[in-house]
C-alpha cells in the first residue's frame, strides 16, 4: 500500500474510524468532530499532508463529506476501516500471546506491520490464537461487539466524586500515554473508585484495586480521558 508522508492509507482510515466513533480512542476535552485537524493531530503531520490524503480517499469512494468540515465514511470506507482495526487488533495479540512482546510495544509494531499481512495471513493467526474477543488493551476484536458495549461505557473523566468502575479499555494513539498507563497499573480489569475531581487543577484522584491492594493515585484530566471504563455500582 502506498504511503503519503510516512502514514499509509490504514493509518488514516484508522484514525478517522477512532474520531467518529462513539466512544473513540481519545476525545479532547473541546470535544471537536472528526475534521482533518484532529487527524493531523492523532497521526502527527501535517494538515496539507491530511488534506491531500482526504482527497484520495474521497475520489477512491471511501469518504465523504457532511456538508461542512465533518469527516464521514461511506459504507465501503466504514467497511474497509472496520478491517484495518480489527487486523490490527488481532497482530497485537499474536505480538504478545505468541512472540512475548509488551502490550503497549505489541500497538507500535502492529502499527509498522499492518501492511505486511494479508487477509488470509491474519485469519491464520486468529485460528492459532483461539478467536480472541479482546485486543491486549480491552477492545473488542469484533467491530459489532464494540459498537455494542459502546452505550456501557464512559471517560473516567467523565465520573463524578464517589463512583467506582471497571477499567475496559485504553487509549491507543498516544504510546507515551499508553506506555504510561501500564507503568502505574491502569489496566483492562482494574477497579477503581473517584475520590476527588478537580477540574480547575485538571485532575482527578482514585483509588486504585480493591482491599488491601488499594492505592490512591492522581491522574490528569488528558489521562482520565483516554481510559474508558463501566460504572459500577457504590
Amino acid at each position: 500500500m502506498a504511503h503519503a508522508h510516512g502514514h499509509s492509507v490504514e493509518d488514516y482510515l484508522e484514525a478517522i474510524y477512532f474520531l467518529v466513533s462513539p466512544i473513540g480512542e481519545y476525545q479532547p476535552a473541546e470535544g471537536s468532530p472528526a475534521n482533518a485537524a484532529r487527524v493531523a493531530e492523532m497521526l502527527g503531520v501535517s494538515r496539507a499532508a491530511v488534506g491531500e490524503m482526504l482527497k484520495r480517499l474521497g475520489s477512491d469512494g471511501l469518504l465523504k463529506r457532511d456538508g461542512g468540515r465533518e469527516l464521514v465514511f461511506t459504507d465501503e470506507g466504514r467497511e474497509r476501516a472496520e478491517q484495518v482495526v480489527r487486523n490490527h487488533r488481532i497482530i497485537e495479540r499474536f505480538l504478545t500471546d505468541f512472540l512475548g512482546y509488551s502490550a503497549a510495544g505489541a500497538h507500535e509494531h502492529a502499527d509498522e506491520l499492518g501492511d505486511a499481512f494479508n487477509a488470509d495471513m491474519i485469519e491464520r493467526m486468529n485460528e492459532r490464537l483461539g478467536f480472541p474477543d479482546r485486543c491486549p488493551h480491552g477492545w473488542p476484536i469484533a467491530p459489532e461487539q464494540e459498537r455494542a458495549e459502546n452505550a456501557d461505557l464512559q471517560a473516567l473523566s467523565e465520573l463524578a466524586t464517589g463512583d467506582r468502575c471497571e477499567i475496559m479499555r485504553l487509549v491507543e494513539h498516544d504510546g507515551d500515554l499508553l506506555h504510561w498507563y501500564y507503568d502505574e497499573g491502569f489496566v483492562p480489569g482494574a477497579e477503581l473508585a473517584v475520590l476527588d475531581v478537580q477540574p480547575a487543577a485538571g485532575h482527578l484522584k482514585v483509588a486504585l484495586g480493591r482491599g488491601r491492594d488499594t492505592s490512591e493515585r492522581v491522574i490528569a484530566e488528558k489521562a482520565a480521558r483516554g481510559l474508558i471504563v463501566r460504572a459500577r455500582a457504590a
